[in-house]
């Protein structure tokens, strides 16, 4: 059987975009089996702006599975945007797993944020001043929730797991972006998680400049669903055999 996972970052509403993203959204059932929100839903992290996001979401006939982006930080009340999520029925993770039931069989997501720190080679180091050290820190953190997260999937009999996130785990998809920010873009502790606990695909956002598709050295699939990367309302992503 095939699951059909369909997946939007970065859509950025706010109370002018109510109603935008619904029509499409409500054609799910036709293409998909879930939908996953790949974080900076809102455009700064504001009540208001929550709201605007669960009336889109609210009573979906798939199951809707978000992270929160940097700019559902930015009015520094994450936790208010979680629950006004939540309430709309969206299971919205942060180092947690969670499992969907589908037609197709149990699908497993974990889900983080994640946080930057740059990839191989060009990496910040846990070491200096103490910013800098909490800087990696976090990353570090972001990735060992997501590594814990899908080894407890693993023992829930998925057919399929996904890693979503905001961040990247991969530079791949930052193809396009300024070499110069992908630091602040994503991190390979994400991906390094990923490939040690397993996966079968990783969806990110955060990077509208950047590419669809990547892969990480232990091969898994990554796709940046960034709004502006896809230029539609979703995609539609298929795990396992036809």
């Amino acid at each position: 059987m095939v699951i059909r996972v369909a997946a939007v970052g970065d859509i950025h509403m706010g109370p002018d975009s109510q109603g935008l993203l619904r029509p499409a959204f409500e054609t799910l059932p036709d293409c998909a089996d879930l939908l996953l929100l790949a974080g900076d839903l809102t455009r700064h992290g504001t009540p208001e702006e929550a709201r605007v996001v669960a009336r889109e979401v609210c009573g979906l006939p798939v199951p809707v599975v978000a992270v929160l982006g940097n700019h559902d930080h930015h009015d520094e009340r994450p936790e208010t945007v979680t629950s006004i999520l939540q309430d709309a029925g969206v299971r919205v993770l942060e180092g947690e797993g969670t499992v969907v039931e589908c037609a197709g069989g149990k699908v497993g997501i974990a889900g983080t944020k994640g946080f930057g720190g740059g990839f191989v080679g060009r990496s910040a180091g846990e070491f200096g001043e103490p910013v800098m050290k909490e800087f990696v820190r976090t990353t570090r953190r972001s990735a060992d929730s997501l590594h814990a997260a899908l080894k407890g999937l693993d023992e829930e009999g998925c057919a399929a797991r996904v890693a979503l996130t905001h961040f990247s785990p991969v530079a791949d998809t930052l193809a396009g972006e300024p070499p110069e920010i992908h630091p602040f873009l994503g991190s390979y502790l994400l991906a390094e998680a990923i490939d040690t606990a397993g996966a079968d695909l990783a969806v990110h956002g955060h990077a509208h400049m950047g590419a669809e598709h990547g892969m990480t050295a232990g091969g898994v699939r990554v796709r940046n669903v960034a709004q502006p990367v896809i230029r539609r309302a979703f995609n539609v992503y298929r795990l396992g055999a036809a």
